[in-house]
């Protein structure tokens, strides 16, 4: 798959663009672990062009995150043109339209997913983009606003008739949020449209390397995107690289997927401070597999949830590793 002139490969697995998630350390990691190709968190355009410190650093990539995708959203065309052009100056290799974000604070006010209530608007600030930037530009969206709207066969054509590179879909509305299952069989029937020339890219409930797996297989699509399932086990990626490549799915110890975990924490204190980066970290603790299904975990969960220093979490993940997890009749080590 090829975005622009950037070579992707075969079934390329990207890490989707998750706002307090896909920070600068769990980029390269998950680079490290098999992701084809990786995206910031949502950049504001309104936010970019204050010149706002916090949103000009999710401008910073690292060389081996590379190749990077910088996500801008915003609802009006000089704003999205404007910051289209700083993240340009940032040197990524594809700058994406978020158009499928349905959280209140951005879809409520049209911006994400909320664009899908006016498309002439969205139509004209991807014309405009694509003509402001050099870069490959690329559109990230959804099925439609609700059940009654999906419109994205026809929506497809109309973004690729604006120049974008690459399409990715997720298989929801935005009314469904995240909830529901999502519907891949629009995905393939965009993909199957014998118009579309563009790479397209699948998204939702991509949980296991099997269900990557009959996701290319089934509806045909150039590329998938991973997002929830890597919230705490970046680990997936190379899982799921390596099951497409020989249909094997590796054992990864879990003193290594502690590992990957106790580095995050690091690097996220390093990177904010000790209380706001232990705060950021804890919805991957939260969701990582590994510490599911671990009989009679309940208490230690909970203390390593509220620890608010670094040597307090630090020798919760001690006793964790050293006392819990080696019993392995007593838990069960998330593969």
């Amino acid at each position: 798959m090829k975005i622009g002139d950037i070579n992707l490969g075969d079934k390329p697995v990207l890490l989707a663009p998750m706002e307090d998630v896909t920070d600068q350390s769990f980029r390269l990691i998950c680079r490290e672990q098999g992701a084809d190709m990786v995206y910031t968190e949502f950049v504001s355009a309104d936010a970019l062009i204050r010149n706002i410190d916090s949103t000009m650093r999710k401008l910073t990539i690292l060389p081996g995150e590379r190749p990077a995708a910088i996500q801008i959203y915003g609802r009006t065309v000089d704003a999205m043109v404007e910051a289209a052009r700083i993240a340009e100056a940032a040197h990524p290799e594809v700058i994406d339209i978020n158009f499928g974000c349905p959280v209140k604070k951005v879809a409520g006010k049209g911006a994400g997913a909320g664009m899908l209530k006016n498309i002439p608007l969205m139509l004209e600030i991807t014309r405009e983009v694509v003509k402001a930037v050099s870069l490959p530009v690329t559109v990230k969206t959804r099925l439609g606003w609700d059940h009654d709207n999906k419109i994205i066969v026809e929506l497809a054509e109309q973004l690729q008739d604006c120049g974008i590179q690459a399409l990715t879909i997720h298989g929801r509305t935005r009314s469904q949020l995240y909830n529901g299952e999502a519907d891949w069989t629009l995905i393939g029937a965009v993909k199957n449209n014998p118009r579309m020339t563009i790479p397209i890219i699948g998204n939702g409930d991509v949980t296991t390397p099997q269900r990557l797996k009959e996701c290319f297989d089934r509806y045909g699509v150039d590329g998938v995107m991973v997002g929830r399932a890597s919230i705490g086990a970046p680990w997936i990626f190379r899982e799921m690289k390596q099951y497409l490549a020989d249909g094997s799915i590796p054992e990864i110890p879990y003193q290594e997927k502690m590992a990957l975990l106790r580095r995050q924490i690091a690097e996220s204190i390093d990177r904010i401070d000790e209380r706001r980066g232990i705060m950021h970290i804890r919805r991957h603790l939260a969701a990582t597999p590994v510490l599911k299904g671990i009989y009679d975990f309940r208490q230690t969960r909970i203390a390593m949830l509220r620890a608010d220093t670094r040597a307090e979490l630090e020798a919760i993940l001690d006793h964790i590793e050293r006392d819990i997890l080696p019993d392995t009749s007593r838990q069960i080590i998330a593969k």
